[in-house]
């Protein structure tokens, strides 16, 4: 008779055996293609190819919250996204730079300083990929918090799966990757637990073509939408003010 432990050891082989051999592909047949390499297709996040994965998020984020983009509307580093969604509801139209010298900036303002942020001044904050560069997100969110008017909403985005931004990092640094948890967390901390809703997206197809580059253009977008919670490329969040 085969000894007690020697006879698990036999059924546990024989289990990785079958698993292996009855797994879809099977393992040792699973084809990279053009993904069989230790480099990306494209280091600029696909842009160079076409649409990137998180932007395709994005919008389809803000197209969602359309509604909220009106009135007077600050938007960080451009305000792309507040003429393209907001149209002719917004009626002012701000960017903001945490320094001084970019031409298009209407508003200079260190997020992480909120004791000097303008109080009460906007109905809409569009901030899209920005936290993840800012060591202390706390301020930064009691800075957009302050800069809302009562009842204003925060639109914002954060990285999930992503890879580093090596030129923000030898910049001035490229410090967090989000979940869905620690984003809802940090923004109930300021704005209550009643006026945040975070969304997220991704999958596991999602997150292997953003890291490699891809574009959206050259992905099924059935894909792209199907989400997984376990790969979360992308975090988006709606923060409202609380009005008394």
């Amino acid at each position: 008779m085969i000894p007690e432990h020697r006879f698990k050891d036999f059924l546990r082989d024989i289990r990785r055996k079958v698993q292996r051999r009855t797994r879809f592909p099977a393992v040792g047949n699973v084809q990279l293609g053009s993904l069989d390499r230790v480099t990306p297709v494209s280091s600029n996040w696909g842009f160079d190819r076409g649409q990137p994965v998180d932007r395709y998020y994005i919008e389809n984020f803000l197209d969602l919250s359309r509604d909220h983009i009106a009135g007077r509307v600050l938007e960080v580093a451009n305000n792309t996204y507040t003429r393209r969604f907001g149209g002719n509801a917004v009626t002012r139209s701000d960017i903001l730079h945490d320094a001084p010298g970019h031409s298009r900036a209407t508003v200079v303002a260190d997020l992480s300083a909120p004791e000097a942020a303008p109080g009460n001044e906007y109905d809409c904050i569009i901030c899209t990929q920005t936290l993840q560069l800012i060591y202390d997100i706390s301020p930064a969110i009691q800075s957009l918090h302050k800069m809302l008017t009562p009842g204003g909403t925060l639109l914002l985005t954060v990285p999930g799966i992503t890879a580093i931004s090596r030129e923000d990092m030898d910049r001035h640094g490229d410090f967090w990757r989000f979940t869905s948890a620690s984003i809802e967390r940090a923004l109930q901390d300021v704005f209550g637990a009643d006026g945040v809703v975070v969304k997220a997206y991704g999958s596991v197809y999602a997150a292997t073509a953003f890291l490699h580059g891809l574009a959206v253009d050259e992905l099924d977008r059935n894909k792209l939408d199907f989400f997984d919670p376990d790969y979360e490329v992308l975090l988006a969040a709606s923060a409202r003010k609380r009005t008394g």
